[in-house]
């Protein structure tokens, strides 16, 4: 039986996100949200019935049509009009699970009360979710700044019976989903299409859910360096806590405990060495490491903060008597945030594929390319290969994507914050560190079985039992992107606890 997660004024967590997401809950609304949306509502109605001057969105065209006055008996058709023309997304479609966190976080905003949304509307987006009914959504066509108003938009098509949704497994229209659950159109009040497009839902969606994917690929990369370390022949001492403690930045000294706790008892770390240190992309893992884990929780807080705030526009303050419009839309803090995310997580790939390069090089007793009969073989030659070009366009896609503007709305919207493109290439990116990873994990596989009988960890031989249940030991070439497959398949399904990823 699914349990319900009340939105309310308590702070929203990843944690929060993350058990909503996997314990399949419900959404509805707390008493207490649903008191200040209802008193937010009642105190707009009352202000236009005894008001006659222009207040931006509300009775007036949108951007640089501000200054144009909308009767009382055109604003539901002002509202509609709205959701209708700036449905204007193109490129890929926006996967399932990050829509699914816009129809959660759009909520979440509208519920503190200072949107002037109905009850009925918050409603609908929460029998979306609940139901799985998910609208169709574009990549592309967010400057990030007014709002994400084009995904926006296509969240909000199906309201009105208009766009797409995905439904058990179709594609079918916002007509025919009313249709079939007998719901009726919603009819949009005065503001309600301004504060369903205007905020940040789409930029914050992805962020979540990278962030999420991101934290447990920084455990992952720990985990992966140090069999590549016991493949390697490693040493231990870099990872020594007092190194550590004298420079002490948090994800440093945490890369540095977590690498130990790995190599607990194992018989490899400790057999005697004929080298005196190690190459950076090794000895420096919690230097490199610690400084991504770092990023992502400077990362974290910026999207804590987001997600708890209310980003449309205006800002409706009934108990001030005030409606003030402001620029709560902006996205430039999840601009800068993504492209922070951005270049931290390429680092984990670019020390990853210097590993896998170590790796396959003849060194250290290991044969060249990782294989027997080398000539005969090219062995992991073209792993290394492919992972160098993952990385090297994780450098392209690492560019800022914040340091550029658009003047747009006929100059009345002449700074944005292109942080919607920063996220959508950060969805590339993060994906591609899973990648190289996977990649680097084949690598030390193979090379950890030229060091039998010597053993690992306990806790890295459990690891490596199960991997090479679906990827085995490469004697003679063969069709390589298979074991690639399925390495990067057993990332993905690897069970984390949250406590380790997020501690």
């Amino acid at each position: 039986m699914r349990t319900t997660h009340y939105i309310s004024k308590e702070t929203i967590t990843l944690e929060t996100i993350s058990a909503i997401l996997e314990e399949n809950k419900l959404l509805a609304l707390s008493e207490d949200s649903i008191t200040k949306m209802e008193a937010c509502r009642a105190y707009l109605n009352e202000k236009l019935k005894n008001q006659d001057q222009p207040i931006y969105g509300i009775n007036t065209g949108f951007g640089s049509l501000y200054d144009v006055k909308i009767s009382t008996e055109n604003l539901t058709k002002l509202q509609e009009n709205l959701v209708m023309s700036h449905a204007c997304g193109t490129g890929d479609r926006v996967p399932k699970a990050i829509v699914k966190l816009m129809l959660l976080l759009k909520v979440q905003s509208l519920s503190y009360g200072h949107s002037g949304v109905q009850l009925e509307t918050a409603q609908r987006l929460m029998d979306f979710y609940n139901n799985n009914i998910l609208p169709v959504i574009y990549t592309q066509g967010s400057l990030g700044a007014s709002g994400d108003l084009a995904p926006l938009a296509h969240l909000a098509l199906p309201l009105i019976g208009k766009g797409n949704v995905y439904y058990k497994g179709d594609i079918v229209s916002g007509a025919s989903i009313l249709k079939t659950f007998k719901w009726e159109p919603i009819t949009l009040q005065s503001k309600e299409g301004l504060a369903l497009l205007n905020g940040t839902q789409f930029m914050t969606a992805y962020g979540v859910h990278l962030l999420m994917k991101s934290y447990k690929l920084s455990y992952t990369a720990d985990l992966v360096g140090s069999i590549s370390l016991e493949a390697f022949d490693g040493r231990l001492e870099p990872f020594n806590e007092l190194v550590h403690l004298v420079r002490p930045h948090n994800g440093q000294i945490k890369t540095a405990e977590r690498v130990r706790t790995f190599l607990q008892d194992s018989e490899l770390i400790l057999q005697p060495k004929q080298h005196v240190q190690d190459p950076y992309s090794f000895r420096c893992m919690p230097q490199v490491h610690g400084a991504t884990k770092d990023t992502l929780d400077f990362v974290r807080k910026t999207f804590i903060t987001e997600i708890n705030s209310v980003t449309d526009n205006p800002n409706v303050f009934s108990q001030e008597d005030e409606i003030i419009s402001g620029g709560n839309f902006h996205g430039q803090p999840l601009a800068l945030a993504l492209d922070y995310l951005k270049i931290a997580m390429a680092e984990l790939g670019n020390i990853s594929e210097r590993r896998v390069f170590q790796l396959v090089s003849g060194l250290r007793g290991l044969p060249t390319f990782l294989v027997d009969n080398p000539g005969l073989n090219s062995g992991f030659m073209i792993p290394q290969y492919t992972a160098a070009s993952i990385v090297s366009a994780n450098k392209q896609l690492a560019s800022p994507a914040s340091v550029d503007s658009i003047v747009s709305s006929n100059g009345q919207e002449d700074h944005v914050s292109m942080g919607a493109n920063g996220a959508t290439q950060a969805f590339t990116l993060i994906n591609n560190i899973e990648r190289i990873l996977a990649i680097e994990l084949f690598n030390a596989s193979q090379a950890l079985f030229f060091r039998a009988p010597l053993k690992s960890s306990s806790f890295i031989e459990a690891v490596l039992a199960a991997f090479r249940e679906d990827v085995t030991f490469v004697s003679n070439d063969r069709e390589l992107y298979i074991d690639i497959q399925n390495a990067i398949a057993f990332l993905t399904n690897l069970q984390i606890d949250d406590r380790e990823i997020y501690e």
